[in-house]
């Protein structure tokens, strides 16, 4: 009998820190997740569509998987110092929203993977190897296409056969991976018959210069997104307005406002799609091994609205194309 007992008492002993072992908690992985721009607004909107996407994909926040979000408030010299913070805290993999936020997640670490839902030019800037062999702890989708910035053109065109022959080019030159999307519409240009005229824009004061200078050419616009014109959508929308300006966009969110068309991958369902890259690495994948996608889906957003105030009518070709009609 004490002998069964001192048997017993010894299994138990045994058993007690295997069930307690088994009861430990399993780590909730974590996503760190960095946008240059104020939260609220498009950038807030760009968030949900992630975290619906994660929802979608099996993640609840809290149970299975923590959200570590921050912003950059419009203020790019802060996203060093928030890059840094996302690290220190050793989450799983970093969502790094427009170039600006991935340079700086990218020269803060080179470990842990990182996300781009947005990025512009990848290789340009030097963060991968390639699109189809990034090669290194980044991957995502890049917003880059080659026959944008003409189709762009080619829709101005149509549009507008009677219009001047300059085309504006709105952009802003300290955003990386601009420069690239600026040179396709520069390069296109000529094959249609058209001159650009680059202006630049890098914050409020630029802009009211630019206004100047578009005034007094009167030329067709291209406005390319980045998160300083986007900021400025709606005052950009109505100077469009008010002056009768041609004006076409990268993205439906400067028609949503009042813009007349748009021509552009939906940025929502990047940030959509940038959930499936975070699962599968959480899942085992090797960012290196992730190639880089461009969008496969174009948009084309038209304003019926504006189009009525300026005057114009949207000709057939152009009606047939559009993917969407804002009455």
């Amino acid at each position: 009998m004490q002998r069964r007992h001192v048997l017993a008492l010894a299994a138990g002993a045994l058993a007690a820190p295997l069930v307690s072992f088994a009861q430990q908690p399993t780590k909730i992985p974590r996503i760190g997740f960095l946008h240059p721009a104020p939260p609220g607004g498009v950038p807030g909107m760009r968030l949900e569509a992630f975290r619906d996407a994660l929802h979608e994909l099996g993640y609840v926040e809290g149970k299975n998987v923590q959200l570590e979000v921050r912003w950059g408030n419009g203020e790019f010299e802060r996203l060093s110092k928030l890059a840094a913070e996302l690290v220190q805290l050793k989450v799983d993999v970093i969502v790094a929203a427009t170039a600006p936020s991935e340079i700086a997640v990218h020269q803060a670490t080179s470990t842990i993977p990182i996300v781009m839902p947005v990025s512009s030019d990848p290789v340009g800037d030097g963060l991968v190897a390639s699109l189809a062999h990034p090669g290194g702890n980044i991957t995502g989708l890049s917003v880059m296409a080659p026959e944008l910035g003409e189709k762009r053109l080619q829709l101005l065109r149509q549009t507008f056969p009677e219009a001047s022959r300059a085309v504006a080019v709105l952009w802003n030159p300290a955003y990386a991976g601009m420069r690239a999307r600026f040179e396709q519409t520069k390069v296109a240009a000529p094959t249609l018959g058209l001159t650009v005229r680059s202006v630049e824009v890098q914050d409020s004061r630029d802009l009211a210069l630019a206004f100047e200078a578009i005034v007094r050419e009167h030329p067709e616009a291209v406005v390319l997104t980045d998160p300083f014109t986007l900021s400025q959508r709606t005052q950009l929308v109505e100077f469009a307005a008010e002056h009768r300006l041609p004006a076409i966009y990268e993205n439906s969110d400067f028609v949503d406002v009042g813009g007349l068309m748009s021509y552009g991958p939906n940025i929502s369902d990047l940030y959509r799609r940038a959930a499936t890259y975070v699962d599968k690495i959480l899942k085992g994948a090797k960012p290196a091994d992730l190639p880089i996608e461009q969008p496969t889906k174009i948009e084309l957003v038209l304003n019926m609205k504006a189009a009525k105030a300026l005057g114009i009518s949207f000709p057939a070709s152009v009606l047939l194309r559009a993917d969407k009609l804002i009455e």
